[in-house]
C-alpha cells in the first residue's frame, strides 16, 4: 500500500465545523488562570497516515498497519493506524476553540507514518511536514510555535545529517513566519536553531536536534560532536546566562532512560552522558525541558552529582494512538497545556487533555477532555525540581497510589486495568530520578535488580 501523492492535501475546511469539536477546555467551575500566570501549549508525535480509511477490507486500511488488521477502525483512527486527518485537526481544532490565551506553542516533531522505508522518500516526508506546518499556520496564524525535528522527519527514517540537506532547507523555509535569520541559519545547517520568546523578552527557546544522537543514526556514529551541536549549545547557554535569559529547551528524543525497559537510554550513552554534564552545568539557566518521542506520558528529574534535583523534564504523549501487533497497551491521543511565571519562567503546571478513541470512533465525534492537572492529581505545589523529586519518592513507596495514577495516565487513560509489576515499577522509578548512567545502576541496585 503505497502512500498517495494528495498528501499535501490539507483537507481543512472539511473539518473546521465537524459535530464535537471545540468542546471547552476547563472543567466545568473551574477558573481562568490569574494574570500573574502564562501558557503554553505542547503537541508532539502527530505521524499523519494519508492513507487511512475505512474499508471492509482491515488489511487496508492504512499502511501503517503493515497488512496487520486494524482493531476497529473509525473516523479518528485506529490502534493499530497512525493518525488520519480528522484525528489531528479534532486536535488542532479542540486548541483554537479553548478559549485559552497562550505566549506560543512548542511541536516536538515526527509528522510522517511508521510505514516501510521503500514506501516514503524525501519529497513524501518534506509533504508532509509541509501538510501538517500549513495546518497549524492556518489556523493559528497569530501564535508563535517553536518547533523540533523527529526522527521520521527525514528520510530515510533516523538517518538526519550532520551538514545541510534538502529536509533541512525545506523545513526552514516552511517554518520561516515562526523563526528569524540566526535561526533559519542553523536549522538550514544542522537541524537544531535557538530563539527568543516574541512575547517573553528574556526566555529563550532552544530547539535540538536529538536525532543526531540517536542510537538507529548510522550517519553519526564515532563522531564525538555530530555537526558541532554540543559546542553551539554550551555556547548559547552561556550567552543566555551572561544576558540573563531563561531557557526552555525542546528536543524530540529525550535524555534519560526509557522507562517501560531496563538500562536502555533513549539516545547513545556517550551522548546523553555529554548532554547530562552540559544540563548540569547550566542548570540555573534552564528552566524547564520537553521532549516527545516514547508517544507515552512520563516527568523526568535531572539531580546533580551531589544528588540535588535542579531541573525538571516532560515527556508528552503523543497525538497517534498507533501501537504495533506485539504490543498490548498504547496511548490515547494527548495534547498538553503548560502553566509558568513570566517573571522568572518558573514552570507552576501542567493540564493534560485527551481523547478516549474508542468512545469518539463510537460516537462519531470527537471529545477532548481534561485528563489530570499535575499539581492536583499528585498533591504538589508546582512542577519545579524539589517537588517533582519529592513526588517521585513517593512513587517508591510500596503500594503507592499515586504510582498507580501515574502509570494510568503514563498510557494516556488507555487501560486502567494495566499492571505495573515489582520490575516494571523499578524501571519506572529509576528512569524518574536517575539521568546518567552512575545514579541509574545505583538505582536498580537499590531495587535488588
Amino acid at each position: 500500500m503505497t502512500l498517495p501523492g494528495a498528501v499535501v492535501c490539507c483537507l481543512l475546511a472539511v473539518w473546521y465545523h465537524r459535530p464535537g469539536f471545540g468542546m471547552p477546555l476547563a472543567p466545568a467551575g473551574s477558573r481562568a488562570p490569574a494574570p500573574a500566570v502564562r501558557q503554553f501549549w505542547h503537541v508532539t508525535d502527530l505521524h499523519l497516515d494519508p492513507t487511512y480509511h475505512i474499508t471492509d477490507d482491515h488489511t487496508k486500511v492504512c499502511a501503517s498497519s503493515k497488512g496487520a488488521n486494524a482493531s476497529n477502525p473509525g473516523p479518528f483512527g485506529d490502534v493499530l493506524c497512525d493518525s488520519p486527518y480528522q484525528l489531528i485537526l479534532s486536535a488542532f481544532d479542540f486548541i483554537k476553540n479553548s478559549g485559552q490565551e497562550t505566549s506560543f506553542m512548542i511541536w516536538t516533531g515526527d509528522s510522517p507514518p511508521h510505514v516501510p522505508v521503500q514506501e516514503l522518500s524525501t519529497d513524501i516526508v518534506i509533504n508532509v511536514i509541509a501538510n501538517m506546518t500549513t495546518t497549524v499556520q492556518s489556523l493559528f496564524p497569530n501564535l508563535q510555535v517553536f518547533p523540533a525535528l523527529g526522527n521520521h522527519d527525514y528520510w530515510p527514517q533516523d538517518q538526519l545529517p550532520v551538514v545541510t540537506s534538502k529536509v533541512y532547507n525545506a523545513v526552514a523555509n516552511l517554518w520561516k513566519p515562526w523563526l528569524n535569520e540566526e535561526a533559519m541559519s542553523t536549522l538550514r545547517k544542522g537541524g537544531f536553531y535557538s530563539q527568543k520568546v516574541t512575547t517573553n523578552s528574556s526566555l529563550r527557546i532552544i530547539s535540538l536536534n536529538t536525532n543526531l544522537y540517536y542510537s538507529p543514526n548510522i550517519v553519526t556514529l564515532n563522531k564525538t560532536d555530530p555537526a558541532n551541536q554540543f559546542e553551539w549549545l554550551e555556547n548559547t547557554l552561556n550567552n543566555s546566562w551572561q544576558n540573563k535569559e531563561k531557557v526552555y529547551l525542546i528536543a524530540h528524543i529525550p535524555v534519560g532512560y526509557l522507562p517501560f525497559s531496563r538500562n536502555t537510554t533513549a539516545m547513545r550513552e556517550y551522548y546523553n552522558e555529554k548532554l547530562i554534564d552540559i544540563f548540569r552545568k547550566y542548570s540555573d539557566v534552564i528552566a524547564g525541558q520537553f521532549y516527545g518521542h516514547t508517544h507515552r506520558d512520563s516527568i523526568m528529574v535531572l539531580s546533580d552529582k551531589k544528588g540535588r534535583p535542579v531541573n525538571s523534564l516532560f515527556v508528552a504523549p503523543a497525538v497517534t494512538p498507533v501501537r504495533s501487533v506485539l504490543q498490548k497497551e498504547t496511548n490515547n491521543p494527548g495534547v498538553r497545556l503548560f502553566q509558568y511565571d513570566p517573571r522568572d519562567y518558573q514552570l507552576l503546571d501542567m493540564l493534560q487533555y485527551y481523547l478516549n478513541l474508542t468512545e469518539a470512533n463510537m460516537k462519531g465525534e470527537s471529545n477532548w477532555k481534561l485528563e489530570y492537572i499535575l499539581t492536583q492529581a499528585y498533591d504538589i505545589k508546582d512542577l519545579q525540581p524539589e517537588s517533582l523529586y519529592g513526588l517521585a519518592k513517593q512513587f517508591a513507596v510500596l503500594d503507592s497510589k499515586k504510582f498507580i495514577k501515574y502509570y494510568n495516565y503514563f498510557f494516556v487513560s488507555y487501560d486502567s486495568s494495566a499492571i505495573c509489576d515489582e520490575k516494571c515499577k523499578a524501571f519506572q522509578i529509576c528512569a524518574v530520578m536517575n539521568l546518567d548512567r552512575v545514579s541509574y545502576a545505583d538505582c536498580l541496585k537499590q531495587f535488588y535488580i
